[in-house]
């Protein structure tokens, strides 16, 4: 499916990028590095700088300053090249709607010059993918939101790229749709496909093999789910059975000790200040408003507790930065 690389190679680079629209600015010196063959997370909220980024690396944006390369191609000098490499989705699937799914799939296959000697096939691959075979002669427009993402997918590889870059794909779609597609992203993965995707659900940030966590055009971490759940929490978080979940967490919030309360299915996840002992008091409030309570102990931390708790630490770090620059 793609062209084959060496194991371990980076096939992104990035270092120390910036990108300012007038005063603001968008990406604040970032650095990462992506391995062939990988799903590489970016995972922020909207407006922390993910489509800035994978538009710098898809060679449709220019940098302020800093380095890119993918494929070994300068971003800056080589924009050309680079897009003769990637396939990119963008989350609004770049599909002309007054088309046939086949008129979409030969527009593409024509815009990324894939070989008259392999057209053929790689349409029928095309509809075979996205469930299409036989709705070609369908308007784009009367798809659904699933079938809409599948094809958009197919036509963004119709040349067999090493490397896809997603920008948030999955966004407006049903759960199942988004559990179907990222099971195709896997599937292109285990052929040696290089995935760079950005997204701001943290179900799906588990399924890739590294994560940035971006914020306010800063990278806050980087790892491997289980990594930054092992290693980058900067609380411990405890789990709490409790009968009125809502009244708990306006008694428990503010608690010293205690950074942060929130829901988590029928749980609560206290994040606390490590080696602290607050658990006698948080007994004692709840009963004495006369909230039942079950155990309460501590637990692996999900990826949104990570990310919430970075993103808050982070935002102490630039408070105390404009206090003293101020004072």
């Amino acid at each position: 499916m793609r062209e084959l690389m060496t194991p371990n190679i980076f096939v992104v680079e990035v270092e120390s990028l910036v990108k300012k629209f007038g005063d603001f600015v968008a990406l604040d010196h970032i650095s990462f590095q992506v391995e062939a063959g990988q799903i590489f997370g970016f995972l922020g909220p909207n407006g922390s700088g993910k489509s800035t980024t994978i538009r710098i690396l898809c060679g449709i944006l220019m940098p302020t300053s800093g380095k890119a390369k993918v494929y070994g191609y300068d971003v800056i000098r080589e924009p050309e090249r680079i897009k003769e490499k990637i396939g990119y989705m963008s989350q609004k699937f770049s599909l002309y709607d007054d088309l046939t799914v086949l008129e979409n799939i030969r527009f593409y296959s024509g815009l990324y010059r894939v070989p008259r000697e392999k057209l053929g096939d790689r349409i029928r691959w095309t509809l075979n993918m996205a469930g299409l075979t036989e709705r070609e002669n369908t308007l784009t427009q009367e798809l659904a939101g699933g079938w809409k993402q599948r094809l958009a997918l197919g036509c963004s590889i119709l040349h067999e790229p090493p490397i896809l870059f997603l920008d948030e794909p999955t966004s407006g779609v049903d759960p199942v749709s988004r559990r179907n597609f990222w099971q195709l992203i896997q599937t292109l993965s285990d052929k040696g496909v290089t995935v760079f995707v950005t997204t701001h659900y943290m179900e799906e940030a588990e399924y890739c093999d590294t994560l940035a966590l971006i914020y306010q055009g800063r990278i806050i971490a980087q790892g491997s789910p289980g990594v930054l759940k092992m290693e980058s929490m900067p609380e411990d978080v405890y789990e709490l059975e409790c009968g009125e979940s809502m009244a708990a967490m306006g008694i428990l919030k503010g608690m010293k000790g205690i950074h942060e309360v929130a829901l988590f299915g029928k749980l609560l996840h206290l994040m606390a200040e490590k080696n602290v002992d607050f658990e006698e008091e948080v007994r004692n409030r709840l009963q004495s408003h006369q909230i039942s309570f079950g155990r309460i102990s501590r637990t692996t931390p999900s990826l949104e507790d990570v990310f919430v708790a970075l993103v808050k630490e982070d935002d102490r770090k630039r408070l105390r930065v404009e206090v003293s620059q101020t004072g």
